[in-house]
């Protein structure tokens, strides 16, 4: 298998990677480059485009968010590197996906750019901006260099072609520079500037300059501009990215749109093949292998490891290992969502009924989680606190249980602070933040997330729900093992709020009708065309 990853493979000493004194250990799937080979490699190759790329959708809105992120620490150095790769086994890596706040800053999304460092340097005195931004990354290079051909980690002929720096420039809008300078200039003025980064998220080579030239035991009062208190400069800083994030400006608005729509598709793709997921066996990796499909096509990825839970496994808030079989009459939970190229994701659940029809008793539950969903997204208003969907929501949800008789004390003894017994079978919270994380703006201080207020331009998730585990002897059997969990995606608005997972249906009675259509469509697309795999279709 050829792979991308940052070994040595194919490599002899390549002298633009290899740092140390040591000799390189010789690799087992190493083929050494005879002289002849060296000389041929470099030949015959059409020049590169001499036009330079179309800027990045994002970067008509990434210089607005570098300056309100610089106006808050003036005078001083933010560094923000994209991360690098991640071994997932021996000498493969994980697929590359940059740091949040990264992508935020420059627009770069997909798996751009690995070692990466965005330097935001302040302007003396401050001049229309409080900061010069610099792209420090590792531009492609010469056909005749030994990196084009025998660099696993940046080789042209292993990874692809990379951007040069005017290329960069252009897609980005940002200075761009070798990232072979980022050590140099991180050490000028080292002692008089001062210094906060992402540090755990640079190359080893960039926190040892940085471990010299700012160490973080030098921190003085750690405060932010607005006077309030970080516990580090560091710690302030990454604070200050996941804030910087909890309104959303238009572009990112409508990427959630998109990244919701692209969702929306990939719900009905597992409902189309649900039928095949039951007959086929480990349905539950059937229909996350359906939604992945989806997800890599429209858009980047899935936004998080998809959540596909049938039966008891629904009552697992988050199962991932998605190894069970899907059986007639039981819920399939489903819980995923599509994160576009920009790196925005979506976060939608729907509980399906794998025959296309709820039970009476599944329908009970069904319908008191609508009940509670409706509720917090009524409550999901600008001004209102991020507390009151939560409450909203989950009075409905003891309302239901109490009327049940599960709760072994009064409605409002359980839903004070010192009852909570309802949260046996709704443990978490109603929402979080969405956005270019699936819980976004997660560094953010608890007075302006949990105990903030809701403004337009904040998307947050509703998704109340109930879990019966099959093996709850305080629950009637009847409801033993069943879990639902509906969930949408809401943009605050000034007048109110935007669902922008509406397109899938919520009610019962919708996604039964729903789930008819989307199969009597796919038998006459059968029988019309016929099949691929020579089946008579369902």
């Amino acid at each position: 298998m050829s792979d991308a990853s940052g070994t040595d493979d194919a490599v002899e000493t390549v002298d633009t990677v290899v740092t140390s004194e040591e000799p390189p250990k010789p690799s087992n799937r190493a083929v050494p480059f005879s002289d002849a080979f060296k000389a041929f490699i470099s030949q015959g190759w059409a020049p590169y485009p001499s036009t330079l790329p179309e800027p990045l959708p994002a970067t008509a809105w990434t210089a607005a968010r570098r300056e309100a992120l610089g106006a808050l620490f003036p005078g001083e150095r933010l560094v923000i590197g994209a991360g690098g790769l991640e071994v997932r086994s021996n000498d493969t890596d994980y697929r590359f996906r940059p740091h949040s706040a990264f992508a935020h800053l420059t627009g770069l999304g997909t798996d751009q750019e690995p070692d990466a460092v965005l330097v935001l340097e302040p302007t003396d005195p401050p001049e229309g901006s409080s900061h010069d931004a610099t792209l420090y990354f590792r531009p492609r290079a010469p056909r005749d260099s030994s990196e084009f051909y025998a660099d696993a980690r940046y080789g042209e002929m292993w990874v692809g072609k990379r951007p040069s720096l005017d290329e960069m420039a252009a897609l980005t809008g940002l200075r761009t520079a070798p990232v072979d300078e980022l050590a140099e200039h991180l050490r000028k003025d080292a002692d008089t500037v001062r210094v906060r980064a992402n540090r755990e998220d640079l190359a080893a080579d960039v926190q040892a300059v940085l471990a010299e030239v700012a160490p973080l035991d030098t921190v003085s009062d750690g405060s932010l501009s607005d006077g309030s208190e970080a516990v580090d400069r560091d710690g302030g800083l990454m604070t200050a990215l996941s804030e910087l994030r909890l309104v959303k400006d238009a572009f990112e608005a409508d990427q959630m749109r998109e990244a919701c729509a692209l969702t929306a598709e990939g719900f009905e793709a597992v409902v189309a093949d649900l039928p095949r997921a039951v007959a086929a066996g480990r349905g539950e990796r059937w229909v996350e292998g359906v939604f992945g499909l989806q997800a890599r096509h429209a858009g980047n990825a899935v936004g998080y490891d998809t959540i596909a839970a049938a039966g008891d496994h629904a009552c697992t808030l988050h199962w991932i290992r998605n190894d069970g079989d899907l059986r007639l009459g039981d819920l399939l939970l489903l819980d995923a969502g599509v994160e576009v190229d920009s790196l925005y994701t979506a976060d939608v659940t729907r509980t399906l009924p794998v025959s296309g029809t709820y039970s009476e008793a599944q329908r009970r539950v069904y319908e008191a989680v609508l009940a509670a969903q409706e509720a917090g997204i009524a409550a999901a208003q600008p001004g209102a606190s991020f507390a009151d969907v939560h409450r909203a929501s989950i009075r409905v949800v003891a309302e239901h249980l109490d009327a049940w008789g599960l709760l072994p004390v009064p409605l409002e003894d359980a839903l004070s602070e010192d009852g909570g017994q309802h949260r046996r079978w709704m443990p978490h919270g109603t929402s979080h933040h969405l956005g270019i994380d699936v819980h976004d703006c997660a560094q953010a201080r608890r007075e302006n997330y949990r105990e903030g207020t809701l403004a337009p331009g904040m998307v947050i998730t509703v998704e109340p729900g109930i879990y019966f585990k099959s093996d709850d002897e305080l629950v009637p059997a009847e409801l033993r093992g069943i879990g639902v969990r509906i969930e949408d995606d809401i943009l605050i608005t000034e007048d109110g709020n935007e669902n922008l997972s509406a397109a899938l249906p919520r009610s019962a009675d919708e996604v039964e009708a729903w789930m008819a259509d989307v199969w009597a469509r796919e038998v006459a697309g059968t029988t019309a065309g016929g099949t691929t795999d020579g089946t008579t279709g369902r």
